[in-house]
């Protein structure tokens, strides 16, 4: 994790025609009933423009990689996974047990579903537009 511009609410990035990552984002918009997040896909321009004035790689060079932007901090990969897992009710916090794992660890798993995601999980042709109940969730 490394320091970085406040962003309010904390913001997801994801790769917004990647399944597993629609269905993460799905899951977390329904653990999270405070609506704490807000979310991006890494082909927006707003997710370049933030990771841009990160200094972080363009969206296009880490199309792979889960970043979530909260309190002065960016968690990447299985970091900003543990981190969204810390919010959840306890029937679902115990993912957030793994985190204690060093990241190595973690982020070879990640890496790992990662690069197997579309084959695996699919791909959609383009971002899934969201319904607009959540459109006010989603940053573009």
């Amino acid at each position: 994790m490394d320091s970085t511009t406040q962003i309010d609410p904390p913001v997801l990035l994801f790769d917004g025609v990647c399944n597993l990552c629609i269905g993460a984002v799905s899951f977390i918009i329904d653990q999270d009933a405070l609506n704490h997040y807000k979310f991006a896909s890494l082909q927006s321009q707003f997710a370049q423009k933030i990771l841009l004035k990160n200094n972080l790689p363009a969206a296009s060079l880490e199309m792979n990689t889960l970043y979530l932007f909260v309190d002065h901090q960016v968690f990447q990969k299985s970091a900003a996974v543990f981190k969204v897992a810390e919010s959840f009710s306890w029937k679902w916090r115990w993912i957030y047990v793994f985190g204690f794992l060093p990241s190595v660890i973690t982020d070879y798993f990640y890496d790992l579903i990662a690069k197997n995601r579309y084959l695996w999980f699919g791909r959609q042709e383009k971002c899934k537009i969201p319904t607009p109940e959540l459109a006010q969730r989603f940053l573009d």
